[in-house]
């Protein structure tokens, strides 16, 4: 069965990137008879509160976008499905990673790792450079309170198929480095949690923004170590506003608080239609048309 999933953070209002990339999930996995999961990644505290999480719920389904597991709530046996209620479930995925003697405590501040090197190629990223990294490894894990624990990766290269960028092939040592699983302060890494609540789920297809397109290189790796099938990945390009700039929580006329006052859900959906290249215009569709096109759409490209 696919299983495919929204994970959106709470972090404020969506807009219509997020928007988009849920509703091409929701159409992707049901037009295939699938059941979608709707997440709530709530890991940071600071950021993420529980009224923007019920937004994201609202919003959703004034779209028309029901999810079959998880939400707020839950549904049937299965939920809530919020991030900061599985805590116990990745302390048991770091406890097994730690058995494998590639994990190790560091104490590397953020301005640390900035002092030591430029970003990586042209994205601003940067590659840690293993100060803390044991000489040995494998090697015993021994903890260091206050400090952050990293999982060492190999240079080696792992290679995927995304379905909408295509083959992949990443160099964990020189693209990712070694990366952290827990932070300092005892906050969970986006890699780790994410890793573990789609295997428990069962998610078989996870389609998310392509500026997470790397992420997916360092999660199978993940998955490999704890012993999970890693699902199918597709990155979708991300929505940027007029001059060119991906859409942030910030962009307020393209939120759905700015979008639901101006537009009704089928002028919404025709947006995200013909952006992603279903429908020749813009023109206002409705969710059980636009399913009907997604499915015709795609059963005459196999």
């Amino acid at each position: 069965m696919i299983i495919g999933r929204f994970a959106p953070s709470p972090s404020g209002r969506m807009h219509l990137g997020n928007i988009y990339t849920a509703v091409l999930s929701w159409l992707s996995v049901k037009s295939r008879g699938g059941s979608w999961i709707l997440r709530i990644e709530d890991l940071d505290p600071q950021r993420s509160k529980m009224d923007y999480a019920r937004m994201i719920e609202e919003d959703l389904q004034w779209l028309g976008l029901d999810w079959d597991e998880g939400g707020i709530e839950g549904k049937g046996d299965n939920g809530p499905y919020l991030q900061s209620q599985r805590h116990h479930l990745y302390e048991e995925a770091l406890e097994k990673l730690k058995s494998t003697g590639l994990c190790y405590p560091c104490t590397c501040t953020r301005a640390d790792i900035l002092a030591t090197q430029a970003p990586h190629e042209s994205d601003g990223r940067v590659v840690y450079k293993g100060t803390c990294r044991p000489a040995i490894l494998p090697s015993p894990f021994i903890e260091k309170p206050g400090a952050a624990i990293r999982l060492a990766v190999p240079d080696e290269e792992i290679s995927f198929t995304d379905r909408i960028k295509g083959p992949h092939t990443v160099n964990l040592a020189s693209h990712c480095g070694d990366f952290i699983l827990r932070r300092g302060d005892g906050a969970w890494s986006y890699q780790l949690a994410v890793v573990v609540d789609d295997a428990l789920m069962g998610v078989t297809e996870v389609m998310r923004g392509d500026d997470l397109l790397l992420s997916a290189a360092q999660q199978i790796y993940l998955y490999r170590l704890l012993g999970y099938n890693p699902p199918e990945f597709a990155h979708v390009p991300l929505v940027c506003n007029e001059a060119g700039i991906r859409l942030s929580k910030r962009d307020k006329s393209l939120s759905m608080e700015y979008l639901r006052v101006h537009h009704t859900p089928e002028e919404i959906l025709g947006m995200v239609a013909h952006r992603a290249h279903l429908t020749p215009t813009a023109s206002p569709i409705s969710l059980p048309k636009l399913l009907s096109t997604f499915s015709k759409f795609h059963s005459s490209e196999s």
